[in-house]
């Protein structure tokens, strides 16, 4: 029943590829489609109240500048709000509050859900209010995710555009993301979850008696509100502290096969958006092709590890797997799913707790966000990574038969083979100088509590790949709520959002500028399993070489010690 499930998700994704990926295309070329008349009129008046000038595009370098400056204006409302709620009106009682929003805190939660990381260093149901969910965390999940997406666009522009010194208009791609896309989309999905039994209120804490005479307060809230639209933007942040795992955020089997759709689907159809704007359309089935390979591969590595007993509690005859840490509705198949698809989706929304994996279990989602997520990922930063890893294969392909490399009939010359290498250490060099960092300093090592050794290194490293790659998601064996680990996992989203975007964008306008080489019997074909096998090759090669020393010290190692 696992692997049915398993077959029929990833069939359901390869299925949607095509129409969505057309639907991208057309909203993003600003060509007709069944919603326009609704939305038409609201595009307009937005860009009437912003003074948005839709026919006038940008260079690379000014895309940028408005995505970052955009980022950061969300950063500073968010901000606002959080500091500020204690004045806000409504539930839940202040007594239910019992994690105090520090400045600290707010500045590591306003820059993570302004950047869709949505780590949490708190409990949701503890420490906001519901109008601080609604008005800064559900908001934040669409402009964040918008934003991305309307990236993720710019980038395939410029590997479709010849001699251009544009690659479209941020605000252009931003609203029409958010209109024709994740509205709508939202509204669908958290409709189902609310049939599905996931609340949508504003009522206060219910107070319960328990079989044992307990009192036990059962938080409430607008939780659908926030629910769909953190998996469709690829945010991941959870209403509760226990995410994807509370019955009121993902009651049953299939509101939590809808939520690992909403966050595959709309990345992995950019693949077919990029062949469709570039004319080279097998090139991108080839690209999706590697993704499944290696989503598929990572699969059925967490399965196996989990699937199975562990080996300390097999003397009592248990049976089922390894189920700690997993909820019975979902067991060992709807959990595994669930981690490697939100490891690999820049969303993470875990629905059970990777703390509790065996260590090659934790070595999956891992290795997914060191790699940069390039299987689906986030809105545009899945198709984003997967593309400059295989620009980097390529580029080793050009220089071992001595011939200038080019990709889509756009040439790799010397400056773009220093973005792309920038691209490829930025994100070993933060993960591991900070893990470094915490793992050498009394700071750093305050936050694990109980853990030491192997596990307690897979911990932090997990952390600040989390950060680096904006997934979120965490191993929580790790207190992370304190000044330092505020501040540094700030470091790594910020370098996560900002400086790989930057030079994913950079690289993207140079190809813009750029004519399109025909092709010869010198160029190396890129829609061929052959190239397929090569961008899969510098992957693994790429990934091995920058992170499989600190794998060996943290995860490996507690592998061969149990």
């Amino acid at each position: 029943m696992r692997w049915l499930e398993y077959i029929i998700f990833l069939a359901l994704v390869v299925g949607l590829v095509k129409p969505v990926g057309l639907y991208l295309a057309r909203v993003s070329e600003a060509k007709p489609t069944f919603l326009d008349r609704a939305l038409c009129p609201v595009e307009t008046m937005l860009y009437r109240v912003f003074r948005i000038e839709p026919e006038r595009e940008m260079s690379a370098s000014v895309y940028i500048l408005c995505f970052i400056l955009f980022t950061v204006l969300n950063t500073v409302l968010l901000f606002a709000v959080l500091l500020l709620q204690a004045w806000l009106p409504g539930e839940p009682h202040d007594r239910y509050l019992t994690t105090p929003m520090t400045v600290d805190l707010a500045v590591n939660t306003a820059v993570s859900f302004a950047t869709t990381t949505t780590w949490q260093a708190y409990g949701g149901e503890t420490t906001l209010r519901y109008l601080a969910q609604v008005i800064g965390l559900v908001t934040q999940n669409f402009l964040a995710g918008a934003a991305g997406l309307a990236v993720g666009i710019a980038f395939i522009r410029g590997f479709a555009r010849e001699r251009s010194a544009t690659i479209g208009n941020f605000w252009v791609d931003l609203v029409r993301a958010t209109l024709w896309v994740l509205l709508p989309l939202s509204l669908i999905g958290s409709c189902a979850l609310v049939w599905q039994g996931v609340p949508l209120n504003f009522a206060p804490y219910t107070e319960a008696h328990t079989l044992e005479g307990q009192l036990q307060s059962i938080a409430q809230g607008p939780v659908a509100a926030l629910e769909f639209i953190k998996n469709l933007g690829t945010n991941g942040g959870g209403f509760f502290n226990a995410n994807g795992a509370h019955p009121y955020a993902n009651p049953t089997p299939l509101t939590n096969f809808l939520g690992l759709l909403a966050i595959a689907v709309l990345p992995a159809a950019l693949t077919f958006t990029f062949g469709f704007w570039t004319n080279r359309r097998r090139s991108g089935w080839v690209l999706l092709g590697v993704m499944v390979m290696i989503f598929t591969f990572g699969l059925a590595v967490c399965d196996f590890a989990e699937k199975s007993v562990p080996s300390n509690l097999t003397a009592l005859n248990v049976s089922g797997g390894n189920m700690e840490g997993k909820e019975a509705r979902f067991g060992v198949g709807g959990s595994v799913l669930a981690t490697v698809v939100t490891s690999n989706g820049a969303t993470g929304s875990y629905n059970s707790m990777i703390d509790s994996y065996k260590p090659v279990g934790v070595i999956v989602p891992l290795m997914n966000m060191l790699l940069g997520e390039v299987v689906f990922g986030g809105l545009g930063t899945g198709l984003q990574s997967m593309v400059m890893l295989a620009l980097v294969g390529v580029l080793l392909g050009g220089l071992m038969v001595g011939r200038t490399p080019e990709y889509l009939g756009k040439a790799i010359t010397p400056s773009e083979a220093k973005l792309l290498a920038l691209y490829a250490l930025v994100t070993p060099f933060v993960v591991l100088i900070l893990s470094s960092w915490a793992i050498s300093t009394d700071m750093g090592r305050a936050g694990l509590g109980t853990n030491t050794g192997p596990h307690a290194l897979t911990e932090v490293l997990f952390a600040y790949a989390s950060n680096m790659a904006n997934n979120g998601m965490t191993m929580a064996g790790l207190n992370a709520n304190s000044v330092f680990y505020n501040m540094t996992t700030v470091l790594a989203m910020l370098a996560g959002r900002f400086g790989l975007v930057a030079l994913a964008l950079a690289l993207a306008g140079r190809f813009a500028a750029q004519g399109r080489r025909p092709i010869t019997l010198g160029t190396l074909p890129s829609d061929t399993v052959i190239f397929g096998v090569l961008v899969l090759g510098t992957i693994v090669l790429v990934g091995a070489l920058s992170f499989l020393p600190a794998l060996v010290l943290g995860p490996l190692v507690e592998f061969l010690r149990l």
